[in-house]
């Protein structure tokens, strides 16, 4: 049995914790660490676990009506000690350079299903071939092409020749207009093929693939899923429940109850300041606006503080005489949020998730999906449909983790 004594026993318990804490079995001590910056004067709080032998205060400071459960001892439940440093996420004990088993993870990670998976999913394209009638001439073929301006990498994922019987087809290019051949060879005249459009990467899209042509086969590295340490995991569970407390907040102000947070990357933690990072929440009630979604309001607040600090940047150098029109910062950029995660308390209808692809957003992770509305694995799933032109990551929140009361909504919203 472990028991909290002088300072250890002032934390109180918070469902949104500043303060973690591990035993030391050797010195007989507990040692408590906090999981982020704090504030001065900030409360220093721990989380004591789902089986409380209290009742919690809730998201805006009042307790449930109901009275405390008697316990059997006299320390009011804290000899259950052990239970509740058990009920704790695992990754607040520990390292913080630790990395956290899949499994573990306070989210479950967007898996697509795989693509090209019918003949009728195969993305393709038209490139220009020619038959060979004799072998001997492959050979130079290979070297012509070589010499030519015709071995572009467009199809560097295909095998250059197919052989079907006596018959060799030299695959030569995909521009519009058919090429020049080698007068020093006698060919035929070239000839469209369609051909797929990209490698094979599971064994159904290779044979698939290579019924069209010969495609090279690169299945997907294992492993090639970035790993989550303990730091950066307990930091996206502190944005997770500031997203949540953000859309309680202003769900008791009349607005639909989605928040959408981007904080400080776990990575400048330590130059960034407590109030670092980005919040917004949906206004579409205040203002009578359909477009004021949490994740639209979140990517304009981040370009319209950048701009700002632009501008305040060009001031800063250029004299009063001179002409700043010529020299104010374009928004061209300062909407992107590249290398950046953005925590969502519903998952972003098509138009946000479209944004956010965008801006070429990192990740997204969000609590509640919205199956109807969704545009992250919902309805359709954005960064996975053919001919976009950038991929983020999807993570769901597993809700078990999250008091949830308050924040669901109707299936046909679009958040």
């Amino acid at each position: 049995m472990a028991l909290a004594l002088g300072l250890g026993s002032l934390f109180n318990h918070s469902n949104f914790p500043n303060l973690s804490y591990t035993i030391d079995a050797s010195t007989d001590s507990i040692r408590y660490s906090t999981t982020r910056n704090v504030e001065p004067d900030e409360e220093l709080c721990l989380y004591h676990g789902g089986n409380l032998w209290f009742e919690p205060v809730g998201p805006n400071g009042a307790r449930p009506s109901s009275g405390a459960q008697e316990n059997e001892d006299s320390w009011g439940g804290l000899s259950n000690v052990d239970g509740l440093q058990d009920s704790r996420p695992i990754f607040f004990n520990g390292s913080v350079d630790e990395v956290v088993p899949e499994e573990e993870l306070p989210f479950e990670r967007f898996k697509p299903p795989p693509e090209e998976e019918t003949l009728e999913t195969i993305r393709t394209v038209q490139a220009w071939a020619v038959d060979v009638p004799e072998p001997q001439s492959i050979g130079p073929m290979l070297k012509w092409l070589r010499r030519s301006e015709l071995d572009a990498s467009e199809l560097g994922h295909l095998k250059r020749v197919r052989k079907q019987g006596d018959t060799s087809t030299f695959l030569l290019t995909v521009s519009p207009l058919p090429p020049s051949l080698p007068e020093d060879i006698s060919l035929p005249e070239p000839f469209l093929v369609t051909v797929p459009s990209s490698v094979a990467v599971t064994p159904t899209s290779l044979t698939l693939k290579s019924s069209l042509w010969p495609t090279v086969y690169a299945p997907r590295r294992k492993g090639e899923v970035e790993d989550w340490s303990q730091g950066k995991t307990r930091w996206a569970w502190e944005a997770m429940h500031v997203a949540v407390k953000e859309a309680l907040r202003w769900r008791d102000k009349g607005e639909l109850p989605i928040a959408a947070y981007v904080p400080a990357p776990y990575e400048e933690l330590d130059a960034a300041s407590p109030s670092s990072g980005f919040m917004a929440h949906d206004t579409r009630q205040s203002v009578a606006h359909p477009l004021r979604h949490a994740v639209m309001n979140v990517i304009r607040q981040i370009a319209d503080d950048r701009a700002h600090s632009e501008v305040e940047a060009v001031k800063a150098q250029i004299p009063a005489s001179a002409d700043a029109d010529d020299d104010a910062p374009r928004n061209g950029t300062n909407y992107l949020l590249t290398s950046q995660i953005l925590f969502t308390t519903h998952e972003p209808c098509i138009m946000c998730s479209m944004a956010l692809l965008h801006s070429r957003v990192k990740e997204v992770v969000y609590l509640f999906p919205m199956e109807k509305t969704g545009g992250c694995g919902g309805a359709t799933c954005l960064p996975t449909l053919p001919g976009v032109n950038h991929r983020f990551s999807i993570c769901r929140w597993k809700g078990e983790t999250i008091q949830e009361d308050g924040l669901r909504l109707d299936a046909s919203v679009d958040a």
